[in-house]
């Protein structure tokens, strides 16, 4: 039996989760504060700007569950059974799901400019940072080529981060 599935909800990553969930919530539904946008033209190219990257978001989120398959787990910890995934989008940045959520929260500020809301965006990708560093851990004890992955491939953001 691996040491991973003798770990309780909350020692394979559970209150990270909590905390992406607590995010989201607010991003989607929170205060906004005040708008940071508000000339007429500007909105506008912000809200079509939006519409465009949550549509890739979305895509990106999708595309992401279905190269992992049967890995997909909501938990930084990977399934007792999980193979290392690096063909897709995983070809591009290590964690395209967080990547693909992060746009989602980029695209829902741009349609919604409120200073709150860009705080909660920016807790979020700290978080995923945090969560994907746990994570990490975790695939390099499992997989020893997970390293040399590290190297090759962008933690969050596609040749950037």
């Amino acid at each position: 039996m691996n040491p991973a599935s003798r770990r309780s909800l909350f020692d394979r990553g559970a209150w990270y989760v909590v905390v992406q969930a607590l995010l989201i919530g607010l991003i989607l539904f929170g205060p906004q504060g005040f708008l940071l946008v508000r000339a007429e033209p500007l909105k506008t190219i912000f809200q079509s700007s939006g519409i465009s990257i949550g549509l890739l978001a979305c895509l990106i989120v999708v595309i992401s569950a279905i190269n992992l398959g049967k890995n997909l787990t909501p938990l930084p910890c990977p399934r007792d059974d999980a193979q290392l995934v690096q063909a897709g989008l995983y070809g591009f940045v290590r964690h395209p799901m967080y990547f693909g959520v992060l746009l989602a929260a980029v695209a829902w500020f741009l349609l919604l400019p409120g200073m709150f809301i860009l705080a909660y965006v920016i807790c979020l990708f700290l978080l995923f940072d945090l969560k994907a560093r746990r994570e990490e851990v975790w695939l390099v004890e499992r997989f020893p080529e997970y390293g040399e992955y590290q190297v090759n491939v962008k933690k969050l953001i596609p040749g950037i981060y």
